[in-house]
């Protein structure tokens, strides 16, 4: 995802001048070619997030588009104020980029994580937020928020995750990776290959399991969700991320106030009780969240047996 970040940025600044790109001294073997490609484009603000988003905001207020990339907590939580205040009450045409979503940093422990991410940046004004399952609707969101001239929130994971379905039409779109209309999984980001999986799995008991990735959690495309749920018997949504304030926050509110709706399975991260200090392998870390396939197999079993 990364890779295909910059590669997707590099091509869209060529034919844009007024595309920037600051950092907060990393993204080092992944940046580089921006750099060379745009070095009066380019700024490496160092370790100073809060000063980055304000610089950011002061470069997009002069009629310039501004992304700024960093490591999924430090360009969120740690400049929350400015990105607040300077970016979003402004409207300033700033696009926010954080690598690592989730446990994608897992060894590096809870610093490095990032769970409440998206819930937090949802809560800003003004912004979109965009979590693409694989790199194709990585390519397709970093156009689209290129041009939008808003606000927005990107969430990548790191590297090697692989392409889950048929090209993106429209990103703003919920886009089908899988046909089945008895159990709908919801998913946003890389977890949706195993919403796959889980999928498979299913259909191997019989189940007629539909795969669906939400990619824009803000402003929310309600329509095509129901359309994707209307005959189904459950709805599981999917997401490394806490639910509060993440993907199941979001169904779950759009389809509260409906007359007839199919039961809402939320599977992700638990909020963490007292003092806690995880880290490991990304595998391990999902493993231990209930994240595995198999447990998602069995979160949806269980919830279709309470019908």
């Amino acid at each position: 995802m990364r890779t295909t970040f910059i590669e997707s940025l590099s091509q869209v600044a060529s034919e844009n001048p007024d595309i920037w790109l600051l950092c907060g001294d990393l993204g080092y073997s992944v940046l580089e070619p921006f750099a060379a490609k745009f070095p009066e484009r380019y700024l490496n603000v160092g370790v100073a997030e809060q000063n980055m988003a304000g610089v950011a905001a002061g470069i997009a207020l002069s009629g310039k588009t501004v992304f700024i990339y960093s490591i999924g907590n430090f360009p969120t939580l740690r400049c929350l104020e400015q990105l607040r205040n300077d970016v979003c009450y402004h409207g300033a045409d700033v696009k926010v980029v954080a690598v690592g979503a989730g446990f994608a940093y897992g060894s590096q422990g809870y610093t490095h994580h990032a769970l409440e991410d998206v819930g937090v940046m949802s809560m800003l004004p003004g912004i979109e937020v965009f979590v693409p399952c694989d790199p194709m609707e990585v390519r397709a969101a970093t156009r689209l928020i290129a041009g939008s001239g808003k606000p927005s929130y990107l969430r990548l994971s790191r590297q090697g995750e692989p392409n889950l379905g048929a090209a993106v039409t429209d990103l703003r779109r919920p886009r089908i990776l899988r046909e089945g209309r008895d159990v709908v999984i919801l998913a946003s980001g890389p977890v949706a290959s195993r919403a796959l999986e889980a999928a498979g799995e299913l259909a191997g008991r019989g189940r007629d399991v539909g795969v669906v990735s939400v990619s824009c959690l803000k402003p929310l495309d309600e329509a095509t969700i129901r359309d994707a749920v209307r005959d189904a018997s459950l709805i599981a949504t999917l997401e490394e991320h806490i639910l509060r304030g993440g993907l199941f926050s979001v169904v779950a509110g759009a389809l509260a106030g409906d007359a007839k709706r199919p039961p809402v399975t939320g599977i992700g991260i638990s909020e963490q009780d007292g003092k806690t200090s995880n880290a490991g392998s990304r595998e391990a870390l999902l493993e231990a969240a209930g994240l595995s396939v198999q447990a998602i197999v069995a979160r949806i079993e269980q919830s279709l047996a309470k019908r």
